[in-house]
């Protein structure tokens, strides 16, 4: 089966593509999209340099899209931003094609659960043909830095293999429209997995000799006696590859230069984390010889292995490796000039200029970096290189010049980052976010990366934002970091509306009984701040309130542990929240200090749909700003009005199923908030906007503007009409205002 996907995605000057579905089944109004300017974040396992134009690269992300640099325009583009199948954000794998610069195709699958398909653009990715394929795929799974697995046959373009996870080698003779798997090869794979979030290596590359027509190589980093196959013959026999590194090292990546060696990185773990050892051998295929040419071997090494690798075009004497989980000194990229006989460590003659993304220095001058899975030659300027990090991607126009060595962040136009949540306060900054990884940021300027991230504390995570509705300078946020406990506070205030934070403590609550740390230790513990400011409301297992900025607390009564409280954006006294347990809303007069039921007339009398045990998801419960005791609430995709404080709840229609909500400025003429929710209407889930109170709704995106529908927040802005905040997991902060001059 093939699918046709058209439209260039990520620029609001592009067209936008033809769509799918009659537009005579629902309204729909044009809008212009455009990313909140964060510069990376997120890891990018694998860049590719075309073969056979200058100034072309493509670039891979694990869970949003794949990128093309474009070396006019100075930026990369995203070319996945029209697909709405959420798998295919996630990139296995990607090949350029060695004869028509503007072919190029991508392995796209998220993990071994969901779809996977092999896309490929004849036209530098403005439109692809997309084919499902029968074989997982990973893109976001622990192996994602392995590869590349996709490689093209520099002898035939239209023959294609894919080295899969699970099920083996693959080939394609048409050019990907159809896979067949290689019998003859001889690792069948190991199948699926048997539990979630369990992966395999698999089959970890394939690479053609460059010279001889027929030969090729590919890795396996699974367990086994032998890792390296080649064959002769173009796939129709293979052999094992005697000799070279320990059967207990893996193969990860391999690159060929033009006299035919083989150059492979070896780890004993797939990564990103938890790899311990490494090497890094040289194949040639003529001789049948291998060498050990690892940089530093030895009891003496440093813990970590080696998996980025590269050669350059012009010259295949020279080498480049990169580090995997080296955290003692720092990983690095090690440089040769004599096909390994000597190395050269970069890190310790380079300088990083971050200015174009200045959050990369949040602890100290950003280092060398970590997770360097990708690594790159560009094979028409040897002085050109690039390796990726988990946060970035770093060029360099210097990799053949002696001294310091000057990188820099090469990411204008990626935001592969991943937002957890994000407000858009009444007065102060238009939005300030919280992200996965890198905390988030206030962004004062959409077009400019923020000059720094949350801070003071530093939580990797942050997973909820709250500001004071006539107070809005006052914020508060949770969050957590990559480990069980956090080792100070998950807790902070603002009093600038987010440019600077205060930790916040709150008292040790009581020892849980199976010794599990307590909510406040780990970061789910939300926080909630009255509408003028002056008040706390933590949720712990015994919800605590301070008026003091934490110089004192009491406990809250009436409100039930670990649930999202939600205060009123005007009256300072009012708190409300959902008793899922007694399916009941519960509510505050008095600053939250005691919280007693409400009538609730017109809700269901079941409520405990609208409960999430997930620390990260959206609140239910809406305050609407510039209105006191009106409130939203979203129970099972169905969205319910109250004005008069929670007492009486009426349904506002049944024309869309709302996955997540968000308010924003009424319209011109209209009393109630404009609405904007990630649904389910006509049978298309899209973005909508109601203008009336929810009775009727108009889509918003268009199939060029989809960012594989992977939607983690919304929200419309208080104070501008018509725009709306997207916080997606992959493709970044994305904002949207309406057409100016379009209907």
């Amino acid at each position: 089966m093939l699918t046709a996907i058209a439209g260039v995605a990520g620029h609001a000057d592009s067209p936008s593509a033809e769509l799918s579905r009659a537009e005579t089944n629902y309204a729909a109004v044009a809008y212009d999209w455009r990313n909140v300017r964060v510069g990376g974040g997120g890891f990018t396992p694998g860049i590719v340099f075309s073969p056979v134009e200058p100034g072309l690269a493509w670039l891979r992300s694990d869970m949003g899209g794949a990128y093309r640099w474009d070396a006019k325009a100075l930026r990369w583009w995203p070319l996945q931003d029209q697909v709405s199948e959420s798998s295919y954000m996630g990139i296995e794998s990607i090949a350029a094609d060695p004869v028509d610069p503007g072919t190029v195709y991508l392995a796209a699958g998220m993990n071994w659960a969901a779809p996977s398909a092999i896309f490929r653009s004849a036209d530098y990715g403005k439109t692809w043909r997309v084919t499902p394929v029968p074989f997982r795929m990973g893109g976001n799974e622990d192996g994602r830095g392995l590869g590349e697995r996709l490689a093209i046959d520099p002898f035939d373009h239209n023959r294609l293999f894919f080295g899969s996870r699970h099920q083996g080698l693959w080939r394609s003779t048409d050019a990907g429209t159809s896979w067949a798997p290689v019998s003859s090869f001889p690792l069948p794979g190991l199948g699926l997995p048997a539990k979630p979030h369990q992966t395999h290596g698999g089959l970890s590359f394939v690479v053609f000799d460059p010279r001889v027509q027929g030969r090729m190589f590919a890795g396996s980093a699974d367990p086994g006696l032998r890792h390296l196959f080649r064959s002769d013959d173009g796939g129709q026999t293979w052999q094992a590859v005697p000799g070279g590194p320990p059967s207990d090292l893996l193969p990860v990546k391999a690159a060929a230069g033009r006299d035919g060696v083989l150059t492979v990185t070896l780890c004993n773990g797939i990564g990103p984390n938890g790899i311990t050892r490494g090497a890094v051998w040289r194949y040639d295929p003529e001789s049948g010889e291998w060498r050990d040419v690892t940089p530093i071997k030895g009891p003496g090494a440093p813990e970590g292995g080696y998996m980025g690798v590269a050669v350059s075009a012009s010259d295949p004497q020279t080498l480049a490796v990169s580090t995997v989980d080296r955290g003692k000194p720092v990983d690095t990229v090690w440089l040769s000039h004599d096909g390994g006989e000597h190395w050269d460590a970069l890190y310790e003659r380079s300088v990083r200029d971050v200015s174009a993304t200045p959050f990369l220095d949040f602890d100290g001058k950003a280092n060398f970096g970590h997770w360097i899975a990708g690594l790159a030659i560009d094979p028409f300027d040897a002085n050109h290189a690039a390796y990726v990090t988990g946060a970035t991607v770093y060029a360099t126009d210097e990799l053949d010049k002696p001294g310091t060595m000057h990188w820099a962040p090469w990411t204008a136009g990626i935001e592969q980052t991943a937002i957890i949540t994000l407000v858009s306060p009444t007065g102060g900054a238009h939005l300030v976010s919280g992200f996965g990884d890198i905390s988030g940021f206030r962004h004062d300027d959409f077009n400019a990366s923020p000059p720094h991230m949350h801070l003071n504390p530093f939580l990797a995570n942050t997973n909820t934002l709250d500001y004071a509705g006539r107070a809005p300078k006052v914020m508060v946020r949770s969050g957590n970091i990559h480990a069980p406990v956090v080792p100070d506070t998950s807790l902070a205030w603002s009093a600038d509306g987010g440019a600077s934070w205060t930790r916040l403590y709150v008292p040790e609550g009581k020892a849980h009984a199976d010794g599990s740390p307590r909510p406040e230790q780990t970061g789910d513990a939300a926080i909630t701040v009255s509408a003028d400011g002056s008040a706390f409301l933590v949720e712990t297992d015994q919800p605590q309130l301070t008026r003091d900025r934490g110089a004192h607390w009491q406990p809250v009564s009436g409100l039930p542990g670990r649930v999202r409280v939600t205060a009123d954006k005007m009256d300072p006294r009012r708190f409300y929240a959902v008793d899922f347990a007694k399916g009941r809303i519960v509510r505050s007069d008095d600053g939250g200090a005691h919280f007693h039921a409400v009538a609730g007339r017109g809700l269901p009398a079941d409520l405990s749909a609208a409960r999430s045990h997930n620390r990260e998801a959206p609140p239910p419960l809406l305050a609407e700003p510039g209105r006191a005791g009106a409130l939203w609430f979203n129970l099972e995709g169905a969205l319910w009005r109250s004005a008069d404080f929670g007492e009486s709840w009426t349904r506002t229609g049944e024309a869309i199923a709302i996955e997540h909500y968000g308010l924003g400025k009424a319209a011109p003429g209209h009393a109630v908030p404009a609405l904007y929710a990630l649904g389910t209407a006509h049978g298309l889930r899209a973005i909508w906007r109601s203008v009336d109170g929810g009775r009727g709704w108009i889509r918003i995106n268009d199939n060029a503007h989809q960012w594989g529908l992977r939607i983690r927040v919304i929200s419309g802005d208080p104070r501008v009409f018509g725009r709306v905040y997207i916080g997606t997991d992959g493709r970044g902060l994305i904002y949207g205002d309406p057409a100016e001059g379009r209907k």
